[in-house]
């Protein structure tokens, strides 16, 4: 029941991403392994933080970002996740908790 629940998921975020369900899982499962990189503070999506992800995404083409409290406490992480990753051209893979996932398109 629950890889039901995981494939309704993939197919949300695919239907948003306009990639096919099996680009986003495998993109998911390499994810897992990455750290994050950049982390939003109570500063929020500053001109120097969106660059820092454009360039990291440059370089490896999919970066782990986390929001730390002090920005979701004022601010809407999902919301956010979704204009950082406008802000940055890339297509968001996943969104966990505080921890969102961009691909370079």
């Amino acid at each position: 029941m629950e890889l039901k629940t995981d494939m309704d998921g993939m197919a949300r975020m695919a239907k948003r991403t306009k990639m096919a369900p099996e680009t986003i899982k495998a993109l998911r499962s390499k994810a897992r392994l990455l750290e994050p990189l950049v982390r939003i503070g109570k500063n929020g999506l500053t001109e120097s933080a969106v660059l820092q992800v454009r360039k990291l995404l440059v370089k490896r083409n999919l970066v782990k970002v986390k929001f730390l409290r002090a920005f979701v406490d004022t601010n809407d992480r999902k919301e956010a996740a979704r204009d950082l990753a406008e802000m940055t051209r890339s297509e968001l893979v996943d969104q966990v908790g505080f921890v969102a996932v961009l691909y370079k398109r």
